[in-house]
């Protein structure tokens, strides 16, 4: 039995609390998003955990048991994980081979040599859950309406960047500056609703569907550039790759042609992510880097001389939120 880490910190927590409101609060969710979890735990296990009427939650006999035991594989989970205090490190995350986070970490360790960058790979959603779980320190990630009704405190963010999509032809198609979104099947690189993989990025694509109207044939996630290089170039028929600019330009290096859209320029928002409490220097300067990337590239707004901009309905990213103020040393967040 594969146990979520998270779902156990999260009973542990509605267990010390015996009230959900309370317990939401102090891991930074709604009370829905807790109930969700907490069901899904007592559904692995088997049995309810917890007893619940409108006015009182107390443990279960099971619960009770269960509780001493999730206590003691968190202990271990974080004696596992801990990291000596390190003010000389930031930790980060990317999604796949995507371009963002890796030029705001290649312009820190260049502005910053002295900073040792840990790295993972992770996708938007459980970069947030990571960032607010203390396992990241900054995060560069799509943030969805649905993550910030279920995480409503315990973290701010910046608009990064506005990257575009880009059209993908085939190999042996003629170069042209511009391509029609309705001259061709639109195929997208992404696990589709019914995958079980589905991701914020899935979330952007449907929304894309939804408001243009234009039907997309998903393909799956074949994951790094070599792998969607290999697909594309096995692929039969006439159609459009919709894909980042971090990819596009990548495409157009190995000899496809990469065309505009014609009638709506998609956009995809990048934003950088951190805790709610004071930072640490290493942090503080992660995002002046991050900050100052987005200027010296004109990220952060669309471009003039392509088609007029199209994000989500909803999900257009607000106006930039300054970063409060570092401390020299770091603590533990009081969570």
């Amino acid at each position: 039995m594969d146990l979520d880490l998270r779902q156990l910190r999260y009973f542990v927590t509605l267990a010390e609390e015996l009230h959900f409101g309370r317990a939401a609060a102090k891991l930074f969710i709604t009370q829905p998003a807790l109930s969700k979890q907490i069901r899904k735990l007592e559904d692995q296990l088997g049995g309810p955990l917890l007893e619940r009427d409108s006015r009182h939650v107390t443990l279960t006999p099971r619960g009770k048991n269960v509780l001493a035991d999730a206590r003691e594989m968190l202990s271990l989970a974080a004696r596992i994980g801990h990291r000596p205090d390190a003010p000389d490190s930031v930790r980060i995350a990317h999604i796949f081979e995507l371009q963002t986070s890796r030029t705001v970490a290649d312009n820190f360790a260049t502005s910053y040599p002295g900073i040792r960058i840990v790295e993972r790979a992770l996708d938007s959603i459980r970069q947030l859950e990571a960032l607010l779980d203390d396992r990241l320190d900054v995060a560069i990630l799509r943030i969805t309406p649905a993550m910030i009704a279920e995480h409503p405190a315990g973290w701010r963010s910046r608009l990064l960047r506005l990257e575009p999509l880009q059209l993908v032809g085939r190999p042996a198609d003629p170069p042209r500056p511009q391509a029609s979104l309705h001259s061709r099947p639109l195929e997208v690189f992404a696990d589709g609703p019914e995958s079980g993989l589905y991701n914020a990025h899935g979330h952007y694509l449907t929304a894309f569907e939804h408001d243009t109207g234009l039907p997309l044939r998903w393909l799956g996630n074949p994951g790094t550039f070599g792998h969607c290089l290999a697909a594309l170039q096995r692929a039969a028929g006439p159609a459009y790759l919709l894909e980042f600019d971090s990819y596009a330009t990548r495409y157009a290096a190995a000899g496809i042609p990469v065309h505009r859209p014609l009638e709506i320029q998609p956009y995809y928002p990048w934003s950088v992510a951190w805790r709610d409490e004071p930072l640490t220097e290493p942090v503080a300067k992660f995002l002046a880097v991050a900050e100052r990337t987005a200027h010296d590239h004109d990220w952060a707004a669309p471009s003039p001389h392509l088609a007029p901009p199209w994000l989500p309905p909803g999900d257009t990213p607000a106006a930039p939120t300054p970063a409060p103020s570092h401390r020299r040393s770091p603590t533990p967040p009081s969570r």
